[in-house]
This record gives structure tokens, sequence and C-alpha cells, in this order.
């Protein structure tokens, strides 16, 4: 968001809380790119804002609940407040539970555990929701229209464009549950109740592979049962769609473009597929 939405999306939230009886003299930006993620105090609330209609905040506190009431490893609404969708002054908020920071780091294997019980939880859940699929359909639309990506140079159109479009074939009529939808460590906290996965609006229905597509490639190697063919399709897959987004004249990822550049030269080199971790590593 820009500055001046930073402001009116905390005073959004604090003024929300306030009227629910939670005391939220201060709020912390904690992660701030098309989404806001607040820490309230001294009520220790923790708040996700989005304008109004770039949000799927109802879907996201329905199926948060669903999956505690299965015993998934998800974190968990205030149970200080009704659990619904609050709209304040053009901003959709939801308020969670805000947990500290745990050391040490997850270990690749309770990674894997955390990741794998989250599938298992998602298997007794039936809520309508979007495919994978959409995914792709979303970032074509990106490259196809340069109103949308005017920064793309042509050639690299023309090249992200076929890849996507290969891809999509190749990916289509698998085996699909619903998924987490971006399991990367940035939506994977450690916390004193465990690791627990948070952001589930990104939840959609799609192969087990294309979430762990997002992960560390340390962590799939302690997930039982990888098609690792399939793994490496999803693997580009996942480059591929984040790149159209970095390319996005929309995006406001911090450092977005250099994101892109790299996502690209990735798809360029070709396989073995680096995981997002590694792109990270790279730009950062």
């Amino acid at each position: 968001m820009e500055p001046n939405d930073v402001t009116r999306a905390i005073a959004a939230a604090t003024s929300i809380a306030a009227s629910l009886g939670l005391r939220a003299d201060d709020g912390t930006v904690l992660h701030n790119s098309n989404k806001l993620a607040v820490r309230l105090t001294p009520c220790d609330a923790f708040a996700r804002v989005a304008p109004v209609g770039q949000e799927v905040a109802e879907f996201e506190v329905e199926l948060a609940q669903r999956l505690a009431e299965v015993g998934s490893p998800v974190a968990s609404l205030d149970p200080r407040v009704e659990p619904r969708v609050h709209v304040r002054d053009g901003f959709a908020v939801t308020l969670w539970t805000y947990y500290e920071p745990a050391t040490p780091d997850l270990s690749p294997s309770e990674y894997a555990d955390a990741l794998g019980r989250l599938h298992a939880g998602m298997r007794k859940v039936d809520l309508p929701s979007p495919r994978f699929t959409d995914r792709i359909a979303e970032a074509q639309e990106i490259i196809r229209t340069p109103d949308l990506s005017p920064s793309l140079p042509d050639a690299e159109r023309v090249f992200l464009s076929t890849r996507l479009e290969s891809l999509r074939q190749a990916v289509e009529d698998r085996d699909e549950q619903l998924l987490h939808g971006e399991p990367h460590p940035g939506n994977l906290l450690s916390t004193r109740e465990g690791p627990l996965f948070i952001d589930l609006e990104t939840c959609c229905r799609g192969p087990v592979e294309f979430d762990l597509a997002h992960v560390p490639e340390a962590v799939c190697e302690h997930y039982p049962n990888v098609d690792e063919d399939l793994l490496s399709t999803c693997r580009e897959l996942v480059l591929a769609i984040v790149s159209a987004w970095r390319w996005d004249i929309g995006d406001q990822f911090p450092n977005g473009r250099r994101f892109g550049d790299e996502l690209l030269r990735a798809l360029h080199d070709g396989p073995p597929w680096p995981t997002l971790d590694a792109i990270v590593e790279r730009v950062l």
C-alpha cells in the first residue's frame, strides 16, 4: 500500500478494534504489499487489512474456523471478538491471534510434518474453492495485456506467454485436493504453540506438488510420496506465475522488479528449477 493508504488502513484497524472492546493505541506494520499486516497494541491483536473488493477475507475466515475444528496447524482468529470481516473507511479488516515468534527456526522435517498435517486437515474440509489453474489464467492475462505489464519487454512477453500455456497443459487433469496455495516460509510461523500457517486466502484446489513447489527443497525431502516429475513442473510453473505478478503494473511487492528480472533469468537458465527461497537469497 502507498504511505497514505497505510495510515488510513492502520486507523481503520485500530478504530475497529477499539469499537470491539480491544484497546488499540498503536499499530505496527509487520508486512506491507497489496495487503497490510498490523500488530495492534496493547491488546496484542493481529490485523489483516485490504481495500474492500481486493480481498477474499470472508473465505479466509470461514476456512480458518473449519480447519481449526479438525485440528489443522493454522493461526487462530482472535477469540475475543466475533469471527467475521469488519469494514471501515473502504478497508476490510480481520482480527487474528498474535503469536510471539519462537526459536529456533523450524527444521525441514518439522516444516514438512506441519504441511502434511495441514493437507490432511484440508482433505476433511468441504468448501468451494478456486482451482490452482485460475492462477495460471490470471498470470496469462497480465502477460498478454500490455496495459497490465507495460514494462515487460516484448520478447519476454512472448517467452512467458508460451511457457505458461505449455505448463498449464502439463499440469491439468492431476489428482487435486484443497491446498494452502502459497505455503512458503513467510506464511509459516514458528510459535510456542508449534508451527502455524497463515494467509489462508491463497487456498485453492490442485495437486499437492503445487504447494510443495513453494517450499525449500530440503522440506520436500521429508514429505512422503512426492511425484518428483510433477514437482519439477510445478516449480517451473510457480516461477512463471510469480514472474507475471512481479511485472503487473499494480504490483506493490518490495523490490518487485528485481525479483521479476531474477525470475525471468531462472526460467531462461532452465532446470533444475530453483525454489522461491533460493530466488529470494539471490535478490537480497
